[in-house]
C-alpha cells in the first residue's frame, strides 16, 4: 500500500528523513513549499467552482494509511546526519524534500492547509497564520517599506482600519489615503505612481456589505504597477478574488471557513514568490513576526473545509429569503443579494455560479437605541440568534456595528464609511429549519411593532 501511495505521490508513509538524493513531493520551483507535484502554477486556475478546486487538491493520507492525514505536532525536528542541519539552514534542504527545522519556519500539516487555501482561492501558494489580522498586517508589511504608501477603502473592518490609520503610520512610516472604493476616479487620483505599494479593500464590505468591482480595480492598481490585496472574509466560495484579477487574497478562517466560532486563524494567498518572500529567514515577516498556526488547528481546518461548500450554500440561502421576507415587511435591509441594492448586478456578474449573495445581512434600525432593542428582543424572547460579534457561525450572530466591530473608527469616518449609528449586521445561521427560525424572527418584529414603528 505505502509504494502505491507514494508512487501517487499523495502520502509519505515512511517516518525516515530522505536522502538529499530523493524525490521531493513538491516541484523544485520558487512555489515548490506550496503546491502539488506536477500542478501547473495555472492548473488551479481552471476550476470555476472552488469546491471542485478543492476535490482536485492532493489529499494528504495519515502516517499509518489513514484516510486523515497525522497531526504533526512537533515544535523542532531532527535529522539523520549532522552535516544535514548546516544544509538546512543554508537553504540547501527543506520542505521540498520533507526537512523540516522548525515549525514557527514549516510544519507539514500548516503546509497542508495552506495548499487547500490555495485551491479555494485559485492562487499559487498559501499560507495560514494565527489570526486573521496576523495575516493582513504581515501582508502589509512585507508589500510596504518605512515611507510607503496604501490606497484603502474608506469601509473596512475596524481592526484593519486601525491598522492602517494610526499603528503602520506610527510604527513604519507607512501612510494610508481612504478612499469611496466604489468611486473609481478616486481611486485612480488616490494611486501614486512609483509611491502607492498596495491598494487594499474587501470584496464585499464589513459591515456596510458594499461589493468591490475587483476587475476594474485590479486594472486600475495595475496600470500604475500597484499590488492589490483582497480581504475575502465575508464571501469564501462566492466570490473569487484572484481569479477577478487580485494579486493577493487574505482571510479570516475564523469565521467561515471554521465555521465553529471556536478557532482563531487566518490565511494569506497569493504568488508563490510573495509567500516564499514572507518566509525569508532574513526579510520574511511571516518568519521573523512569527504569527504561527498551530499544527492541531491546522487539521481542524483541514477536517471542515470539505463541507464549506454546502455550508455556505445554506447561508447565503437563508440570508437572501430572510432579507426578501423582511423587506415586505418593511424593514430598511441592506443585503446584495436583492435586486435593489446598487451592487446586485456587479456581485451576479462576478460571482461564482450556484453559492449565492454571501450570509450577511443589515438591518438599519436607524438609532443604537433601537438596534439593541431588535437585538434584545431577537436573543432574549424568541432565542432567534445571538448577541455577539463575528460571523459564519451555525446559529445567527447579531452586532450593532457602530458601537461595535467599527468602534474603532470615530463619528465622522463612519459617517464616510456609511455605518448608521443602528445598523444591525446579522451573520444568518442555519440551524434548526427555515421557517422555525422566520418564526421566532417574526415574534421579534411584531413584538418591536406592539412599541415602534419601523
Amino acid at each position: 500500500m505505502a509504494d502505491t501511495l507514494n508512487q501517487t505521490n499523495m502520502v509519505k508513509i515512511s517516518n525516515k528523513k530522505r536522502s538529499s538524493g530523493s524525490d521531493d513531493h513538491w516541484d523544485h520551483h520558487d512555489d515548490k513549499f506550496f503546491m502539488n507535484k506536477k500542478q501547473t502554477k495555472s492548473s488551479s486556475l481552471t476550476y470555476d467552482d472552488p469546491s471542485a478546486a478543492l476535490a482536485n487538491a492532493r489529499h494528504e493520507f495519515g502516517e499509518h494509511g489513514g484516510v486523515n492525514m497525522s497531526i504533526e505536532a512537533s515544535a523542532t525536528f531532527t535529522v539523520m546526519e549532522p552535516e544535514t542541519m548546516r544544509r538546512m539552514f543554508s537553504g540547501e534542504l527543506g520542505p521540498d524534500r520533507d526537512f523540516f527545522i522548525y515549525s514557527r519556519h514549516f510544519n507539514p500539516t500548516v503546509l497542508n492547509l495552506g495548499r487547500l487555501m490555495a485551491a479555494l482561492e485559485g492562487t499559487e501558494a498559501a499560507y495560514c497564520t494565527a489570526s486573521g489580522m496576523s495575516a493582513i498586517s504581515s501582508v502589509m508589511l512585507q508589500l510596504c517599506s518605512s515611507g510607503g504608501h496604501v490606497v484603502a477603502s474608506r469601509t473596512l473592518y475596524g481592526g484593519t482600519h486601525a491598522l492602517l490609520t494610526h499603528f503602520l503610520p506610527r510604527a513604519c512610516n507607512i501612510t494610508t489615503s481612504f478612499v469611496d472604493i466604489k468611486d473609481l476616479e478616486m481611486v485612480k487620483e488616490a494611486i501614486v505612481e512609483g509611491k502607492t505599494n498596495v491598494l487594499y479593500f474587501e470584496s464585499v464590505s464589513n459591515p456596510t456589505l458594499t461589493v468591490a468591482n475587483i476587475p476594474e480595480l485590479s486594472r486600475i492598481a495595475h496600470d500604475k504597477g500597484v499590488t492589490v490585496v483582497v480581504d475575502n472574509t465575508f464571501a469564501p466560495m462566492v466570490l473569487s478574488p484572484a481569479k477577478l484579477g487580485a494579486d493577493v487574497v487574505v482571510h479570516s478562517i475564523t469565521k467561515y471557513i471554521s465555521g465553529g466560532a471556536d478557532i482563531i486563524a487566518g490565511a494569506v494567498c497569493g504568488p508563490a514568490s510573495l509567500v516564499n518572500s514572507m518566509m525569508d529567514l532574513h526579510q520574511g515577516s511571516l518568519m521573523l513576526l512569527g504569527p504561527t498556526m498551530n499544527p492541531k488547528v491546522a487539521f481542524e481546518l483541514a477536517e471542515r473545509l470539505p463541507h464549506l461548500g454546502l455550508r455556505m450554500k445554506e447561508h447565503c440561502k437563508r440570508a437572501l429569503e430572510y432579507a426578501t421576507r423582511m423587506t415586505k415587511l418593511g424593514l430598511k435591509v441592506i443585503y446584495p443579494g436583492l435586486e435593489a441594492h446598487p451592487d446586485h448586478a456587479l456581485l451576479k456578474s462576478m460571482a461564482n455560479k450556484d453559492y449565492g449573495y454571501g450570509g450577511i445581512l443589515c438591518v438599519d434600525m436607524q438609532t443604537e437605541e433601537r438596534a439593541n432593542r431588535l437585538m434584545n428582543v431577537l436573543q432574549n424572547y424568541t432565542q432567534f440568534g445571538f448577541m455577539a460579534v463575528s460571523l459564519g457561525y451555525y446559529e445567527t450572530l447579531m452586532s450593532c456595528s457602530g458601537s461595535s466591530t467599527s468602534s474603532e473608527l470615530n463619528n465622522e469616518e463612519k459617517e464616510l464609511a456609511g455605518i448608521s449609528p443602528g445598523l444591525v449586521r446579522m451573520s444568518i445561521g442555519y440551524n434548526g429549519s427555515l421557517e422555525q427560525k422566520w418564526s421566532q424572527l417574526e415574534k421579534a418584529l411584531s413584538k418591536m411593532q406592539e412599541k415602534m414603528a419601523f
